[in-house]
């Protein structure tokens, strides 16, 4: 399968990982989606039902965990790896048992995020 079939949705309230993010992933042919808050986020996984995930735990409005609970009730098979700050442990656990398969804590290696994603997304 093309990379380019396959959808990556990156949810962080910081412009600058956003950007950083899709430059990356775009690089590895696939088509990228970016939404800066929970609202945003639930519509592009409605509308365009993303493979990935990069969810950021702490966005205001709607948290990360609030975030991963509607992906799970629109897209149940949706992959997620969530994007924290040192010391969030709870937070993790929490996103584990909702089906979140790792995460990463911030300033995280980007070529170590990258091959998390095409371990996920390439068969």
């Amino acid at each position: 399968m093309d990379r380019k079939d396959k959808k990556v949705l990156i949810v962080d309230d910081q412009y600058g990982i956003r950007v950083l993010l899709q430059e990356v992933l775009d690089k590895e042919g696939y088509t990228i989606f970016q939404a800066p808050n929970g609202v945003t986020a639930l519509e592009i996984v409605k509308q365009h039902q993303p493979d990935l995930v990069l969810l950021d735990m702490k966005i205001p409005g709607m948290d990360g965990l609030e975030i991963l609970r509607h992906i799970r009730t629109i897209e149940p098979d949706t992959k997620v790896i969530m994007m924290t700050a040192y010391g969030e442990l709870d937070l993790i656990k929490e996103a584990t048992v909702l089906g979140a398969i790792t995460h990463f804590t911030k300033p995280f290696d980007i070529d170590e995020l990258r091959q998390a994603v095409n371990a996920q997304l390439v068969s």
